[in-house]
C-alpha cells in the first residue's frame, strides 16, 4: 500500500509518491526525466526531451478550451539532498522514505525534495486528466534548478505557444511571487602550505545547526557553521598556539551551512584550553541564539602525542582571518517592498586538500549594482587572505511586470476561492522566471505554491491541507483561461 495512497488529492499525491521513488538529485536527473517521457508516451502525448535532461510535454485543450490560449506549468525535477548526521541514506540509489505526521508528508532523516516535484506533481495530475477543464497545457519540467539553474539556461523555449507560465516553486500558501532576487555563485581560492609537525590534535565539530534554504531563510538569521567555525578558531588563535590539520562545512551553496569541523594541532599544555574555550563558546552562541537554535552542538575528540602534516602558521592565519572577515547572511532588505530581503550573501562550503581551501558562495539581490558590490567584497577578502575569487555562475533578478493577464486571473480567483486577497510580492530566493524572461521577454509570469517548510534541510515538510487548496487554486485558475 503508498504511504500517501488515502491523501487528497488523491492523483496529486500519487504522482509525488512515485517521483519520490527516483533517486533525482541535482546533476542526477537522467532518471526521472526519463520517467516523465514515458509518463507522456504512455498517455499519447507530444513530448521532447533536450541533451539537459529537461522535459517538454503538450497536452490539447479540453472540450470548448481547443482554441484558448495555452498555458505553461513548469516546475523543476531535481532536489536538495540533505540527510541527518546518523543517516545512511544514498541519494544516488535509495527512493524516499515518505511519512505521515501531524498534517506534513516527511521524509524520513532526509530533505522531501518537495521543493520541487509537488509542482512536477501537480501539473502531471493535469496532464493525467479526463475531467478536469483547462486550456492547452505546455508543461515544463527543468532540471538542475538547485545548483545553477542549469536547465532553465538550457531550455528551449521557442517550441512553446503559450505566453502565460505559471511556475508552481513558492513556499507559501496565499502569495503570488512577482519577481525574484537575482543571483551569483562565487568561489574563492586561498593557496595553503602543509610542513610536518607535531602535538595535540583536537577535532572540533559544530552540528545540529537548524540550516534551511539561503535566499527564503536567510532573514532568520540562523546560525552558518562555516562562519561560527571561522569565529572559534579566531578566538582560539589568540590564545593558543594553533594550526590548522583540515577544515570543511557545508554541501550546498544555497543552504545555511548546518555542520563544520575542523583539526587543530597545539602544543600539549594547550589542549586543555582549547576544550576550554570550545565550550565556552558553545555557551555564548546558545545565549545569543537565545533558543532558535535548539539542537545546536559543539564537541571535540582529543588525540595526543600525533605526528601529522598540519597547515602553516602562515596559512592557519590567512584562512582563519578569511573566514572571520568573509561577510555572510543578510545585508539589505528592500527599500521598496517592506519586509522583503533585498541582498544577502551565504558562505555555504568550505573544503580543503593539501594546498588549498576553498569555498563556495551564493551572493543575492534584486538590484544588480549591490549584487555586484558584494561580489567585490568577497573578491577583496580573498586577496586580502592571500587567494583570488571568481564567479562560476551567474543569473537574472526577474523584475515586476506591471502590464499582465495573467495576474489578475490569479488575483481574482483566490478572492472568489478564499474571500480575500493574495499578496501579490517578490521573493528573495532564485526563481527560473528571470532566466525564462531573458529568452522570452513576452512571458507573463507568476510563481505560487502550497506550504513548504524547511526546504533544502533534513526537516523540509510539505503541508497536506495546503497541498489541497492550491491545487483547487490551480484548477480554478485554469478553468478561467478559456
Amino acid at each position: 500500500m503508498a504511504v500517501l495512497e488515502n491523501l487528497e488529492p488523491k492523483q496529486v499525491f500519487h504522482f509525488f509518491e512515485e517521483l519520490c521513488k527516483i533517486p533525482h538529485a541535482t546533476f542526477d536527473t537522467k532518471r526521472i526525466s526519463d520517467y516523465c517521457v514515458e509518463f507522456a508516451k504512455e498517455r499519447g502525448l507530444e513530448v521532447s526531451q533536450d541533451d539537459t535532461n529537461n522535459v517538454i510535454i503538450k497536452k490539447p485543450g479540453t472540450a470548448g478550451y481547443e482554441n484558448s490560449e495555452p498555458v505553461i506549468l513548469q516546475g523543476h525535477l531535481d532536489m536538495i539532498c540533505e540527510k541527518t548526521p546518523d543517516s545512511d541514506h544514498d541519494f544516488t540509489k535509495d527512493g524516499l522514505d515518505l511519512y505521515v505526521e501531524d498534517g506534513y508528508v516527511r521524509a524520513r532523516n532526509t530533505s522531501l525534495g518537495g521543493d520541487d516535484c509537488i509542482a512536477v506533481a501537480m501539473a502531471m495530475a493535469v496532464l493525467d486528466s479526463k475531467d478536469i477543464p483547462h486550456p492547452p497545457i505546455e508543461a515544463v519540467f527543468t532540471v538542475d534548478e538547485e545548483l545553477g539553474m542549469g536547465g532553465a539556461e538550457a531550455v528551449d523555449l521557442s517550441q512553446l505557444k503559450g505566453k502565460m507560465l505559471i511556475n508552481i516553486d513558492s513556499e507559501e500558501e496565499g502569495i503570488l511571487t512577482t519577481g525574484c532576487a537575482g543571483g551569483i555563485f562565487y568561489k574563492t581560492v586561498i593557496p595553503m602550505k602543509k610542513e610536518a609537525a607535531e602535538g595535540t590534535l583536537v577535532k572540533i565539530n559544530i552540528h545540529g545547526l537548524l540550516g534551511g534554504h539561503s535566499g527564503n531563510e536567510i532573514h532568520k538569521q540562523r546560525g552558518n557553521a562555516n562562519k561560527m567555525m571561522g569565529r572559534l578558531l579566531y578566538r582560539l588563535g589568540k590564545e593558543t598556539d594553533l594550526r590548522l590539520t583540515e577544515i570543511c562545512g557545508g554541501s550546498k551553496d544555497n543552504v545555511i551551512t548546518m555542520n563544520a569541523s575542523a583539526g587543530v594541532l597545539v602544543p600539549a599544555d594547550q589542549a586543555a584550553k582549547v576544550q576550554e574555550m570550545t565550550d565556552e563558546m558553545r555557551q555564548i552562541w546558545l545565549d545569543e541564539f537565545m533558543g532558535e537554535e535548539p539542537t545546536l552542538a559543539v564537541d571535540y575528540e582529543v588525540t595526543a602525542d600525533v605526528h601529522m602534516d598540519a597547515y602553516d602558521k602562515d596559512s592557519t592565519r590567512r584562512v582563519i582571518a578569511y573566514l572571520e572577515v568573509a561577510p555572510n547572511g543578510l545585508q539589505e532588505y528592500s527599500r521598496k517592498l517592506k519586509g522583503i530581503v533585498e541582498s544577502s550573501l551565504n558562505l555555504g562550503v568550505v573544503e580543503c586538500d593539501d594546498t588549498s581551501v576553498t569555498t563556495q558562495y551564493l551572493i543575492r539581490s534584486s538590484v544588480e549594482t549591490r549584487k555586484q558590490q558584494m561580489r567585490e567584497q568577497v573578491e577583496q577578502c580573498a586577496i586580502l587572505a592571500g587567494g583570488k575569487g571568481e564567479t562560476t555562475g551567474e543569473y537574472p533578478a526577474w523584475q515586476f511586470k506591471a502590464d499582465s493577464k495573467l495576474r489578475p486571473i490569479m488575483v481574482e480567483t483566490y478572492k472568489e476561492l478564499y474571500g480575500k486577497e493574495p499578496v501579490v510580492s517578490a521573493v528573495h530566493a532564485g526563481l527560473e522566471c528571470g532566466l525564462f524572461l531573458g529568452k522570452r521577454p513576452d512571458l507573463d509570469c507568476v510563481s505560487c505554491g502550497p506550504n513548504l517548510l524547511d526546504i533544502h534541510s533534513f526537516n523540509e515538510h510539505l503541508d497536506i491541507a495546503s497541498t489541497k487548496r492550491t491545487w483547487e487554486y490551480l484548477l480554478a485558475i485554469l478553468k478561467k483561461c478559456k
